[in-house]
């Protein structure tokens, strides 16, 4: 075949492509083989039917969301609001420079035009470091943790300090099947069952562990249906990973899963399916853990995780 042939063929190929016709009726694709219209239906269908599937909440509850003003959590928040659930947000700030300023205007922006409260909370309010901070003396006293896990840390505690405060009944994030797979993959190469076992749509209970029970709306939807999600809906959001992450353990098993599922479709689902079947009926009840001998929180051991990194500060 010359090269003038096979580039007719290739361009007539784009061009099929570019006009395949929507699962449901005559448009044109735009995500997951469906429209603009029946996309955006599927994807709210999808939490409607995971929030009862797993028994998140009810319609009597009063859900804090999570929300970092990245797409995932916005994405959450618009979909609940617009679903009738009882909604405010919650944010953190990390006090990552531009980059959580910039997140930090968008969603009060946000919040005002959905008329959803919003609850902030700060790193540098509350503990006196902002993130940035916060490494950069652990890293001159010898400890190498990494941002993600110290953020990680601090803004469960104070998402759970938030909530308590506020009785809220739950709180959502913004965690997508994507989140979900690579954190189970991220547990069986740390050979941690325990941690694998604690995942999940759920993954706290208020009445057995002091903590406010935490779900994941979004669970069964791909980063990509999201992000999809998000652009249809016009969210003004920054696309692009937080700027501390560059060096994190979790970006290594994104990008290696991302590139597994181009050569592989499917596999993330199928990894899904396999926890879904095979794991989360092994999990246990929700113990009642013991409490901070210093600051009086829920914790595993005698200092909750949040005393241990602000007592290496000191």
């Amino acid at each position: 075949m010359g090269i003038k042939a096979f580039a007719q063929i290739l361009l007539y190929t784009v061009s099929l492509n570019s006009h395949m016709a929507c699962l449901k009726c005559p448009e044109p694709v735009y995500a997951s083989g469906m429209c603009a219209a029946h996309f955006s239906q599927y994807f709210e269908k999808k939490v409607s039917k995971t929030i009862k599937r797993f028994s998140l909440f009810g319609k009597g509850d009063v859900v804090g969301v999570a929300a970092s003003g990245g797409k995932d959590s916005t994405a959450c928040l618009h979909i609940l609001k617009k679903l009738g659930y009882d909604v405010t947000a919650l944010t953190v700030d990390a006090q990552i420079g531009s980059y959580t300023e910039e997140n930090l205007v968008a969603l009060r922006s946000f919040c005002e035009s959905i008329a959803v409260p919003l609850h902030e909370i700060s790193f540098k309010g509350e503990f006196g470091y902002s993130l940035n901070e916060v490494t950069s003396v652990l890293k001159s006293k010898g400890n190498s943790t990494s941002s993600c896990l110290v953020c990680g840390v601090l803004r469960r505690y104070l998402l759970n300090k938030l909530a308590k405060e506020l009785g809220l009944d739950v709180v959502a994030t913004g965690h997508t099947m994507d989140d979900e797979v690579q954190a189970f993959l991220m547990n069986i190469f740390r050979n941690d069952a325990r941690l694998a076992l604690r995942q999940g749509p759920v993954t706290g209970d208020s009445d057995a562990s002091g903590f406010v029970k935490r779900v994941k709306p979004l669970y069964l939807c791909t980063e990509a249906e999201t992000t999809a999600y998000s652009k249809l809906c016009g969210f003004h959001v920054k696309y692009e990973r937080c700027p501390c992450s560059v060096d994190a353990y979790r970006r290594q098993f994104r990008d290696f899963l991302d590139g597994f599922e181009k050569r592989h479709p499917s596999v993330k689902h199928n990894i899904m399916s396999f926890y879904l079947d095979n794991v989360l009926p092994l999990k246990p009840p929700v113990a009642s853990p013991g409490k901070c001998v210093k600051c009086g929180e829920p914790a595993s051991d005698s200092l909750c995780k949040r005393c241990e990194i602000l007592s290496m500060l000191g």
